[in-house]
């Protein structure tokens, strides 16, 4: 394991902060498939998404004032200007309804109400902010594509897309993968968290992509691949199962999922579940869900 990024959280962190450290967790732990501080691809490292983190996170923190819309694509905008490939456009996506969540409600109280208040105009920016983002594997659309400009509002056209991508997924069901599934198991870890943070997060990932194909290796490698990457991480997960976080016997499946999903020049990777992950973490951040005393 490496160096726990969590060294320097405690209880008081600061929204922007438990933005920067979500992010920058996700990255760090050694998820099968992703970039991190072991691993790169040949246009993203380990520290692009550290840089990115770091630009976007004051930006989110300001998403109650600023808007959902507006707020997605100035994070987008300060990420291209320290960055050259897209590193967190599906993050950014993620995080901006839930720091715009007023803080003295808690998110699965508050995210509704935000979802409903989006406008035509958010969606306008959030496509703006797609395209100078230029995600791989984006594809066009039949409706609401993103090289035109929008007549719904930003949770309309999610919805429309919804089936598709797993980002436009949370819009429609009001984030329940993030609030009801993935903060809910890293709550059950509580104090366990952070001696054995990389590991848990890696569970995340797994539960996350058994439940849920990634939907950036269905847009690039077809549904069917998307399904056998599900059916692995189950395997996994079986193989993992009642082994402690700690365990050293937690490698040998891990290893073979990553070698997999790297096999085809790294076009099953797992994105969307990795910025899942990071919403995740974020609302558990938040919500105080996770001990982060090291």
């Amino acid at each position: 394991m490496s160096v726990s990024p969590l060294a320097e959280f405690d209880a008081d962190t600061h929204l922007a902060e438990a933005i920067r450290l979500a992010c920058v967790l996700e990255a760090s732990a050694a998820k099968p498939g992703n970039v991190h501080p072991r691993a790169a691809f040949p246009d993203l490292t380990f520290e692009d998404f550290v840089r990115s983190a770091e630009v976007i996170a004051p930006v989110l923190a300001h998403a109650v004032d600023v808007g959902v819309g507006r707020t997605i694509f100035q994070a987008i905008e300060a990420t291209r200007a320290v960055v050259t490939s897209n590193t967190n456009l599906g993050i950014v996506l993620l995080l901006a309804p839930l720091a715009a969540v007023p803080r003295d409600r808690p998110l699965r109280d508050g995210i509704g109400n935000v979802l409903g208040r989006l406008t035509r105009e958010d969606a306008a920016w959030v496509y703006r902010a797609i395209r100078l983002a230029q995600p791989g594997g984006l594809g066009t659309s039949a409706s609401e594509d993103v090289a035109d400009e929008p007549t719904g509002t930003l949770l309309e056209v999610m919805t429309l897309a919804a089936e598709r991508d797993s980002i436009a997924a949370q819009y429609a069901n009001g984030f329940a993968w993030v609030l009801q599934e993935g903060a809910p198991f890293l709550a059950s870890i509580g104090s366990d968290f952070a001696p054995h943070w990389e590991a848990a997060i890696i569970e995340l990932q797994l539960r996350l992509m058994a439940e849920h194909p990634d939907t950036l290796i269905a847009r690039k490698c077809g549904a069917e691949v998307a399904q056998e990457a599900s059916r692995r991480a189950r395997h996994c997960l079986q193989v993992l199962a009642g082994l402690p976080l700690a365990s050293d016997m937690r490698g040998e499946c891990l290893i073979e999922f990553d070698h997999w999903l790297r096999a085809d020049g790294h076009r099953r990777n797992p994105g969307t579940t990795a910025d899942l992950v990071a919403a995740c973490l974020f609302a558990a951040i938040r919500e105080g869900m996770i001990s982060a005393q090291c």
